[in-house]
This record gives structure tokens, sequence and C-alpha cells, in this order.
């Protein structure tokens, strides 16, 4: 049975692929730090225990895929930890 909107459409759903799934876990990763928005409240609500589950739940992801993931989804993943490193270190760093 497909679930419909309050509409009565059916609703869009992204294809379920490693990328994806790469760009949902850092999307919330993105939010723990605070750099994106929390999407229901519009605020940065950082989390940074949570974002660290989530950077080591992707690094985890890239160990576990290992020789199995084609050159875009390497690259996607290397992309994204590296983003998601650097803005770790920045947020975590104390201010002057």
């Amino acid at each position: 049975m497909t679930e419909k909107s309050e509409e009565g459409k059916t609703p869009h759903l992204p294809q379920a692929n490693f990328i994806n799934h790469i760009l949902e876990l850092s999307t919330a990763a993105f939010i723990s730090i605070g750099v994106i928005p929390n999407p229901l409240t519009g605020e940065a609500d950082k989390n940074m225990l949570q974002a660290k589950y989530l950077i080591d739940t992707l690094e985890m992801l890239g160990e576990k895929t290992k020789g199995n993931l084609t050159a875009d989804e390497e690259k996607q993943l290397e992309n994204v930890l590296f983003n998601l490193h650097t803005m770790y270190v920045k947020i975590s760093e104390p201010k002057s």
C-alpha cells in the first residue's frame, strides 16, 4: 500500500542508493554541527556528540565498503568527510 500525503498525493522519495545515504547522513551531521539550521525549528542546533557519531558512521561505511564503491561514490564520501572534519574542527576550536 502506498502512503499518501494530506493532499492525497504520493510523496516523491529519493532513490535508495549509496550516494543519497551518504548525503542524508552528512546533512544530519552538518545540522548537528550547527552549519545548517534544523529544518524543524529553523535554528542552529549544535550537538557535537551527535555530529561525531555521524562522522564516525560515515568513516565506518567507508571502511566497510572499501573496494566496492564506484569512483563517484568514493569521491563523494571523501569530499563529505573532508568537509565535515574541517567544519567540526573549526566549530570545536575555542574562541579567543
